[in-house]
């Protein structure tokens, strides 16, 4: 384990070097987005080392075929991935006739930081001359959730010895290139390059053949110099256009340049609006001033501080790493369009298409619905209400009944490339049900299910009566030819995960079929009580174990401890066949009905299958430390909660995986908080009232927390001693701290010990 920026900070990321060894993880971590929007955090100047270029627009994709030999029966047309937009980032310098190249550029001096408080990157640099002089190179970046469609940037160059002659380039290029792409194609067609006041691109995403919709995108800089001794012209070609800054510095004098960029899409307007729209937007933005918008961005960055802010006393690095995970979860998505939802890497890189999967609902969700207003959460629940009729497609692309939601997608389509992935992990098709769930549980509003989940939880319910397999040699119902969370354990029978949560998507949907007099016929209710009455859950009473899939024990049990240290990660060591036989877990599996249901087991069982199934989990999911912490600190081991807890939390930042260079794991981030809130807190609102349980670790003096719980802000901060929780907004409230209902109305100190 490395850390990527060595020096800690509680509300900065700081690097203080140009390491050409750690580039590409250190351009994902350096990352800014809006939800509208983002890039990874490339240098402005030309970088010719190992880097990964990427500006991303949300809800701008395309279908690429997949690669695979051949073809199955029901097998997703295509392949969906995000796509790298034209660049407007770039700031092409030339020194003395010479394009600077910092993988080549003997750098003096090097600063960058993003202040996580603000949503800014600021950059400063000394550069020496191939002459033997020195300049000084500022920079700073933000892509304002102020105004969604700016982004703003401030470049500088100021000579600090010997005399230079200075030019710089900068624009909009649309020689953009996917990293994935599968032969190397250029995902856009250039439908218009303007050299004018403002510079003009707009870009199109290239036919297709299976019918998805094209993205045109419009691009509007404008670039304004400090007053000076300036040359100044436009160059253009057919997929680029610049402006060109040139002037001679004399030492203490510096080219100063301010661009501001609006970028727009067909998502939102017609074709023939993109340019004049943009130009609108950009008009507005120039007026303010780069100033002006730094000040307002900030201060909304600030505002949502206010609302999900984590403070950790006593542990910098526990504490950088959550508030990096927040920041980075609240860059990929705002809740503003409920046509998006979000993608594992975020604005961050390509791996994983940029798509959504089950993560959103299973991590993130409860992350945004304890931070902010209700109609967020809602917005992710509306995307997978608003994509159902594609959701029967696709169940019955395998003939099956009811609704099948896609494991990966954009608009609704099942989009990914792994058959394994798509139509055997279905387990995802609960965690939507149980957003609901989360959301009703959390708000105390059962309108949504009423207008809308009610729908998806009978399509879900009747997909999975429909998937489920009588065995009349035991009475029972199983589903079989199944994958669960643990993708190293596939085409299985009876995953344990699976089998518990379609049994109880049944009885839940059943619930609301009959309180909201949903037209179900009675005959098919009739079946769907027996299915779940009847479902096998594979359970060993004396050893208080579920299996997780009903042949796991015939495997060799090896604990993960004995793994050469040279082999792992195993999926980049390991050949596939061999890594199915063995009994390694990449992720929590059995583990996360206990975090989805902490009610519905008892304090034994938790413990028993912790320890056995920890055991064997080798945690290359993302998704895994999370919630083995959350279910740890539930079972009372706060030192696996603890160590656990600081894998999530600093995955990214300390590259726990080995592939931070991909981008960063923005969906299991809020795994992170959710192991704090549901973990370390302890907070629970599945029995109707807002509970807590704290645990705080050992090695932290005070952990605090600000939830927004029906129309209420509150503050809660414990520590082994004592537990406080203060009413910021709202009317008072009844909570409960270790099973005691205690009232909160304006603040109360409740004793831990």
């Amino acid at each position: 384990m490395k850390r990527i920026l060595p020096e800690l900070d509680p509300f900065c990321l700081i690097q203080t070097s140009v390491d050409h060894r750690e580039n590409r993880p250190t351009e994902a971590v350096m990352s800014l987005g809006n939800g509208y929007m983002g890039a990874r955090g490339n240098y402005e100047e030309d970088y010719t080392g190992d880097t990964l270029k990427g500006i991303y627009v949300a809800g701008v994709w395309m279908p690429d075929k997949t690669r695979v030999g051949w073809w199955k029966n029901g097998y997703p047309r295509y392949y969906g991935k995000v796509i790298n937009a034209p660049d407007f980032l770039m700031f092409h310098l030339y020194v003395n006739g010479r394009r600077v190249d910092l993988a080549r550029t003997d750098i003096e001096t090097f600063r960058r930081t993003v202040d996580m408080r603000t949503g800014v990157m600021d950059r400063e640099m000394v550069l020496r001359t191939e002459e033997g002089g020195r300049l000084r190179i500022t920079s700073s970046r933000f892509f304002s959730i102020d105004i969604r469609q700016i982004a703003c940037m401030e470049y500088a160059v100021e000579a600090l010895d010997g005399t230079a002659s200075v030019a710089v380039e900068t624009g909009l290029d649309a020689n953009v290139r996917n990293a994935d792409a599968n032969y190397g194609e250029q995902f856009w067609d250039v439908n218009a390059v303007e050299a004018g006041s403002p510079l003009y691109l707009e870009s199109e995403t290239i036919e297709n053949a299976f019918g998805v919709p094209r993205f045109a995108v419009g691009f509007s800089a404008l670039t304004r110099c400090a007053e000076g001794a300036v040359r100044r012209e436009t160059v253009r070609s057919e997929r680029a256009v610049f402006d060109r800054f040139e002037v001679q510095l004399a030492p203490g004098e510096s080219l100063q340049l301010e661009k501001i960029v609006s970028v727009v899409t067909s998502r939102d307007m017609e074709r023939d609006q993109l340019q004049a729209h943009g130009a609108e937007i950009l008009k507005q933005a120039a007026s303010d001033g780069a100033k002006q918008l730094r000040m307002r961005h900030s201060a909304a960055w600030c505002a949502r501080w206010e609302k999900c802010d984590v403070e950790i006393e006593g542990d910098v690095a526990a504490q950088q790493g959550i508030r990096f995970n927040l920041f980075q979860l609240w860059s990929t998505y705002d809740g503003s369009d409920e046509r998006l939802n979000i993608g594992p890497k975020g604005f961050t890189g390509e791996k994983y298409g940029g798509a959504a999967y089950y993560d959103t609902e299973g991590y993130c969700f409860p992350m945004f619905l304890a931070t902010a207003s209700p109609e967020i959460a809602l917005s992710l629940l509306k995307f997978r209400f608003n994509i159902l009729d594609k959701a029967k497609e696709n169940a019955a692309r395998i003939g099956m009944q009811g609704a099948l939601y896609p494991m990966v997608t954009f608009d609704g389509e099942e989009c990914h490339n792994e058959w394994e992935i798509t139509f055997e992990e279905i387990h995802r098709n609960a965690a939507m049900i149980h957003a609901i769930y989360n959301y009703t549980c959390y708000t105390g509003d059962e309108s949504y299910i009423r207008d809308y989940g009610i729908h998806v939880m009978v399509e879900v319910a009747r997909f999975w009566a429909c998937r489920a397999s009588y065995n009349p040699q035991k009475d029972c119902y199983m589903l079989l030819g199944v994958t669960g969370p643990n993708e190293y354990d596939n085409n299985v029978n009876n995953n344990f995960l699976t089998n518990y949560m379609a049994k109880w998507c049944i009885e839940y949907a059943l619930k609301y079929v009959e309180k909201f007099a949903y037209p179900l016929p009675a005959e098919e209710a009739q079946h769907w009580h027996e299915v779940a009455s009847k479902m096998y859950l594979n359970y060993n009473e004396e050893t208080k174990l579920f299996m997780q899939q009903d042949g796991f024990m015939d495997k060799e049990l090896i604990p993960a401890a004995q793994i050469p240290e040279e082999e792992l990660p195993l999926c980049k060591h390991w050949s596939w066949d061999r890594i199915l036989r063995s009994c390694f877990i990449k992720q929590a599996d059995v583990i996360l009905a206990f975090y989805y249901f902490p009610h519905r087991f008892t304090l034994e069982q938790k413990q028993a299958n912790f320890r056995f199934y920890e055991t064997f989990t080798v945690h290359e999911s993302s998704l895994s430390p999370s919630m083995y912490s959350t279910v740890a600190s539930a079972c009372g081991f706060s030192d696996d909660a603890y160590r656990l807890y600081q894998r999530a939390a600093r995955l990214d930042l300390d590259n726990f995986n080995a592939d931070t260079e991909d981008g960063l794991h923005i969906t299991s981030m809020a795994g992170s908080w959710i192991a704090l809130a549901h973990g370390f807190a302890g907070m629970d609102y599945q029995r109707g009232v807002l509970a807590f349980t704290p645990r705080c670790p050992q090695h932290w003096k005070q952990l605090k927390m600000r939830l927004v719980y029906r129309g209420r802000l509150l503050e809660i901060r414990f520590n082994a001693h004592s537990f406080h929780c203060e009413l910021l907004e709202g009317a008072p409230l009844q909570i409960e701290v270790n099973g005691v209902p205690l009232n909160v109305e304006t603040s109360l100190d409740y004793p831990l010990s």
